[in-house]
């Protein structure tokens, strides 16, 4: 690895103006058919024989904790009778306890895994001597109006950590844009520009003027016309970063098992700066490992896709995972949002197997650093999970890739039956406050039917139900505490321990909120209401004070009622009920204070304490990186060779017909027709009518040259 230096070089006349794409070699990808069972002649991925009895334990875990939780809650409700209300409680509650159940038998295996797994270990560990590998590998970055600046200092991290393997010569990197802002697009060139001049590897980079089905849409873009001359991809996200060592290592995974579609890191997240964020980055790397080693003891050969850090094989990507289009209008018809549970789904009822390494290490990604910032995400991701209720009755899928969907659709639904739970027992309270008895029912009785409950059970009840939502969170507590180097990389037992706790009282606290707004988010995509595609704040998470009020101010209205309702029954209500109202009333300063920066060892983790090479480098050319910038335009105006190379970016012009004329281009060309120089031009030209004007060499030479 070289010396930190980020200045570009001058830009030489050959590569100015060379189009950064290798030849074609096209890939042929046709949608799939959901309604047709998919014959594939190979032989399907093979299954462990154990994987049978470890998928029998996890669901007869389940089974037993939701039997025995769901008859301890029936004996709290039978008291005088189950009326109708409480019929309802006692519904929701087995189903979202048979939830919490399914995780926690997932989570103790992960526990029961990893007690065997000594971290420092195996082939696996940093100073493991790499295996030899032959394939040829494409490293795929899509790009969504991203900074390009951060997006280049991690991609020029995760180039030089590979080429330090001596493998470098095996992969080619290429930055597929679908970047819709001018000056971003812009940007992005000049960006690529100076790294493809700073590293001696292949870096290709693809601008799609029309980016149809987004991500997938670009993946798929690229395999039709670049994949046929590579074994296997391995897709970045934006935010993605990982070490040349753990690239190495996939590539010999796949190419060890013939079989093997896909495998899958476990990304742990870093570069957290505020307070939500470092509660997340500390979750994520205390609990995350042994919750994915338990999904992958009993996912075997069906697991799941992330949609990012993971390396697939090209030929059967091709094959099996073109997405078909929904029918339907959105939100839950149209391309499909998340893509990658399909994907892999489909590959799987071709016979590939996808795999999960949750020990490799050196994957990482980042998360969002506000709470509103999350749930911006979050919505994208509900209404991406409800739109495979239209994928679950598909043909020929594994019934575990069913089972991926319908786990992704109830992270989502069980936040509105979490509400409605706990409305519904507010209201047999006020029922039984407020609501006379009826002694003389209809038909024959002996007594009158009201609502009772046993009190003292129904704690021993909750206190049961935290046990299995805490437990694990202590579990992965004793796992660190066993191996010294890692206790000592969170600071210590003392310091793991007191992180463990404040993380459980910030996340309660938070809870509550995203409850509501998932809640919110179910109803409007019920009720038709698209989530668009935005692009995804890195840095910055501070919220203005209008924006905290107006976000937050449901959950804070939610808070009021429930306070007011359970304290008209009684104080005792209040306070059993004032876990969520807290959090609820006190959104908007919860909200504000996890939004800002925060520091200090409480929520340190082993990458903050000593960062990974290719984290350190990546934060070095970040933190170095020109930030800032003119409008696309005026950069191109006073960059002869920065407009050199963004015209030989450009495809060819296509024939002109009357179903595809550019109306933002045909508008744009006549103002600037209509201006006498460059600055009005400028100043009078939308966003979409510049972004169009890029698009066209001859309308863009037009308004460069303005006096």
């Amino acid at each position: 690895m070289g010396p930190l230096n980020t200045a570009p070089r001058p830009i030489a006349g050959d590569i100015a103006t060379q189009r950064l794409l290798p030849r074609e070699a096209p890939l042929p990808m046709a949608a799939s058919d959901l309604g047709k069972n998919r014959v594939s002649d190979r032989i399907p991925a093979p299954v462990a024989s154990t994987i049978a009895w470890r998928r029998g334990l996890i669901f007869l875990s389940t089974a037993a904790l939701t039997g025995a939780g769901g008859y301890e809650m029936y004996r709290v409700l039978e008291v005088g009778g189950v009326t109708v209300l409480e019929a309802m409680v006692l519904a929701l509650f087995l189903v979202l306890l048979a939830w919490v159940a399914f995780s926690f038998a997932s989570a103790v295996a992960g526990f029961v895994v990893l007690l065997a797994h000594h971290p420092d270990g195996g082939a696996f560990a940093p100073g493991a001597e790499l295996p030899a590998i032959s394939s040829r590998t494409a490293m795929l970055l899509p790009t969504y109006n991203e900074d390009p600046h951060r997006l280049t200092a991690r991609l020029r991290a995760i180039i030089e950590s590979l080429e330090a393997t001596s493998h470098g010569k095996l992969f080619d990197w290429y930055v597929l844009s679908d970047s819709t802002d001018p000056d971003i697009w812009v940007a992005e060139e000049k960006a690529l520009l100076a790294l493809r001049q700073a590293v001696e590897t292949r870096l290709y980079y693809r601008h799609r003027a029309d980016n149809t089905a987004r991500k997938a849409g670009n993946i798929s873009e690229w395999i039709t016309r670049f994949g046929g001359v590579y074994d296997f991809m391995v897709v970045l996200d934006a935010d993605s970063l990982m070490s040349g060592q753990t690239i190495v290592r996939l590539v010999h995974a796949i190419e060890s098992n013939p079989s093997a579609g896909l495998v899958q890191t476990l990304p742990m997240i870093v570069n957290a700066r505020s307070l939500f964020s470092r509660v997340q980055q500390f979750a994520g790397r205390l609990y995350g490992p042994m919750i994915a080693a338990g999904v992958a003891w009993w996912h075997g050969s069906e697991g799941n896709y992330w949609g990012h850090n993971a390396i697939i094989r090209v030929k059967a990507f091709a094959e099996s995972a073109a997405l078909p289009q929904l029918r339907g209008r959105k939100p839950f018809g149209g391309h499909i949002l998340s893509h990658d549970f399909v994907e892999a789904a489909l590959m799987r009822r071709s016979g590939w197997g996808i795999y999960m390494l949750p020990t490799l290490g050196g994957s990482y990604e980042e998360v969002p650093p506000s709470l509103l910032d999350f749930a911006a995400r979050d919505r994208r991701w509900c209404q991406g999970n409800l739109q495979h209720l239209a994928v679950v009755p598909a043909r020929g899928l594994h019934w575990l890739s069913r089972l991926h969907f319908m786990v992704g659709i109830g992270a989502y639904l069980t936040a509105p039956m979490w509400l409605l739970f706990l409305l519904l027992g507010m209201l047999i309270s006020l029922q039984a406050r407020f609501v006379r008895p009826e002694y003389f029912p209809k038909g024959f009785s002996l007594f009158p039917t009201w609502p009772a409950q046993d009190p003292v059970l129904a704690i021993w009840v909750f206190v049961a139900t935290m046990g299995l939502l805490l437990l694990p969170k202590l579990l992965s507590l004793i796992l660190l505490w066993r191996h010294g180097s890692v206790r000592r990389q969170f600071g210590g037992a003392l310091q793991a321990l007191a992180g463990l706790f404040a993380e459980i009282v910030v996340s309660a606290l938070m809870a509550p909120v995203m409850m509501i707004f998932q809640s919110i988010a179910v109803v409007e995509i019920l009720a038709g209401r698209d989530a668009g595609w935005q692009t995804q704040r890195r840095d910055d998470g501070t919220v203005e004070r209008r924006e905290l009020y107006r976000k937050y101010g449901i959950p804070t209205l939610c808070g009021v009622a429930m306070a007011v309702s359970a304290y008209a029954v009684s104080l005792p209500l209040l306070l059993w009920m004032s876990p969520v109202i807290v959090g609820l009333l006190f959104a908007v300063p919860i909200g504000a204070l996890t939004a800002q920066p925060a520091s200090g060892n409480l929520f340190i983790t082993p990458e903050e304490r000593e960062p990974p090479p290719v984290l350190r480098r990546a934060n070095e050319l970040s933190a170095s990186a020109d930030v800032g910038g003119s409008p696309a335009l005026v950069q191109l105006r006073e960059d002869p060779a920065l407009l050199a190379f963004h015209l030989a970016q450009l495809p060819p012009p296509r024939a002109a017909r009357p179903d595809t004329v550019d109306a933002n281009l045909a508008v744009g060309r006549a103002k600037v027709d209509a201006s006498e120089t460059f600055e009005e031009a400028a100043e009078h030209l939308s966003s979409r009518e510049v972004f169009s004007i890029l698009n066209d060499g001859s309308a863009l030479s037009t308004v460069l040259q303005k006096r």
